[in-house]
């Protein structure tokens, strides 16, 4: 069995989780000929997660008042279960031997239990396996909506060590952008989509994560065919705030330190019957620590939705496009103001014109943050 950086708290979180900073949280995808919707890319670090079909039914007021950031953070996220991220063969002294494949795992499944024992760790399932020495063991896995149950033997390599032919996944990490916090309830809320994992594009399930201080040490810029991404280091000593909820329309959490909002005044969030086509502005962290306000135009609305893409958006300032070519990854969540209002969040950059993307209604993030908080709650 394959190894993968999972180890929750301790010493060797630093060096489990050192290996992905690079990881940057923001969508790419190719702008269709007709420069209408979109269609999806590869998307590195993230995948749209099932929405919570809870989020419709709950009644929040819009125009409440919340503080935009702009701040870029460091994010770890631990895995509720194990995921499969691919299979390959163990070659044994008999050859090529499959037991994972031929036991009916697949890609995107997640592992839960373990001869009925609960799993959360890479670690976990390698010491059961090795425990086994060839015996059968009983695999229970999620894969969408259905409960498997699977049986098989994991068998020696040719260095004796015992293997199931699987390559899995636990924990991931990466810089993003905060989007808003909620004074009155101290959420917050940042991305505007879902973390989804490099290789099976699946949405990872959340166990426990955390949002860390970072600091953009330098930007890839982005050119037409291949997007840019923030660069950065954060420190994995300490936590600002706690994740509680992946889903499509962003991640959310309990912020734990208010270094984040010392100095900023809430403002109210926008209707989307009060959005517009023309100017407005992003509030992004493309250097160090700071947030700084770029222009940019809202082209085309498509406000019908409650996914990502609301907001068509072009960058307009000179200075952005100058240092960063545009949207780049690890801007995902960068709030978007007009009319003094928050009215979304850029969520996607188009492969094809890094000057443009797609940005999310606020209205849609702060019905799912309700929803989120009021399942956690429950």
């Amino acid at each position: 069995m394959e190894k993968g950086p999972k180890q929750k708290g301790g010493p060797g979180m630093a060096g489990a989780l050192a290996g992905v900073l690079g990881l940057c949280l923001l969508a790419a995808i190719l702008l269709t000929g007709d420069g209408g919707r979109a269609s999806e890319a590869a998307a590195p670090a993230m995948l749209t997660m099932p929405r919570l079909s809870a989020a419709a039914s709950v009644d929040t007021e819009i125009g409440e008042q919340v503080i935009p950031l702009g701040r870029a953070v460091g994010i770890k996220l631990f895995s509720d279960g194990v995921l499969v991220v691919g299979l390959s063969p163990v070659e044994t002294e008999r050859g090529a031997q499959y037991p994972g494949r031929d036991c009916g795992l697949k890609a995107g499944d997640v592992i839960t239990h373990i001869n009925g024992e609960e799993v959360d760790t890479i670690e976990e399932i390698q010491e059961m396996v090795a425990q086994q020495q060839g015996e059968q063991l009983t695999i229970q896995a999620v894969r969408g909506q259905r409960q498997l149950q699977l049986t098989t033997a994991p068998v020696a390599n040719s260095q004796g060590n015992y293997q199931l032919g699987v390559w899995l996944r636990d924990s991931m990490a990466g810089i993003g952008t905060v989007t808003f916090y909620d004074p009155e309830t101290g959420v917050f809320a940042a991305l505007g989509h879902g973390i989804n994992d490099v290789d099976t594009a699946m949405l990872m399930p959340l166990e426990s994560g955390a949002i860390m201080e970072a600091t953009v040490s330098d930007v890839k810029k982005g050119v037409s065919g291949q997007p840019g991404e923030l660069h950065g280091q954060f420190d994995l000593t300490r936590d600002l705030g706690t994740l509680y909820a992946n889903t499509n329309l962003g991640i959310f959490g309990q912020l734990d330190q208010n270094e984040l909002t010392q100095g900023l005044e809430p403002v109210e969030v926008a209707d989307r019957e009060q959005i517009h086509t023309g100017k407005a502005t992003i509030l992004s962290n493309i250097r160090g620590d700071k947030v700084e306000e770029f222009d940019i135009e809202i082209t085309k609305l498509f406000l019908d939705g409650d996914g990502t893409r609301n907001l068509m958006v072009q960058v307009t300032d000179q200075g952005l496009l100058e240092t960063t070519g545009g949207i780049v990854q690890g801007m995902s969540g960068s709030p978007i103001l007009q009319d003094g209002r928050l009215v979304g969040a850029v969520t996607h950059v188009l492969v094809s014109d890094p000057q443009r993307g797609y940005g999310i209604l606020a209205e849609n993030m702060i019905r799912q943050a309700d929803s989120c908080r009021q399942a956690q709650m429950s």
